[in-house]
């Protein structure tokens, strides 16, 4: 099941404290592991927002919210879970099966409301998600911009 190659992408933190948006990089164990990822998020103590975006080999994306109860959680492609260990242990928390092989379909799994509270409703989001010819760090860039955050997540990836 797991890549044996190593993963590409990125992980980014977003942190919004006091109406300022904040990005940072995350381990890049973020992309292979999803507790990893909620691990390095929860270290990010904050009294305001704070979310983990990761961008999967060019493939799919996450993104992983943590809460007191858990994580919120948005896999932007379900059938990912058949090559990818963090996107098996997204729909393993979210308690779903994973697609057959033989399903080529590409549909999100997971809570799409995840970001609504910070101007980015539900359906959205899928909208974005459903735009299958963009590749997950322009979906990314998408959902940062509608959010409010597109200058510290482009600056953040041009460092990158």
């Amino acid at each position: 099941m797991a890549v044996k190659e190593p993963i590409t992408g990125f992980a980014v933190a977003v942190v919004r404290e006091d109406g300022r948006w904040r990005c940072s990089p995350l381990d890049t164990a973020a992309l292979g592991e999803l507790d990893a990822a909620i691990t390095e998020l929860r270290k990010l103590r904050s009294t305001g927002a704070v979310f983990g975006l990761l961008a999967v080999d060019d493939e799919f994306f996450v993104i992983v919210r943590p809460s007191p109860g858990g994580a919120g959680l948005l896999l932007s492609d379900a059938a990912a879970a058949l090559d990818y260990d963090i996107a098996a242990d997204v729909l393993d928390l979210l308690r779903v099966d994973p697609p057959d092989e033989d399903d080529d379909v590409l549909w999100p799994e997971g809570d799409l409301e995840v970001l609504a509270d910070l101007g980015m409703p539900g359906p959205e989001l899928e909208v974005i998600v459903n735009e299958v010819e963009l590749y997950p760090d322009e979906q990314l860039q998408m959902i940062a911009q509608r959010c409010g955050f597109s200058d510290e997540f482009g600056k953040l990836l041009d460092e990158l």
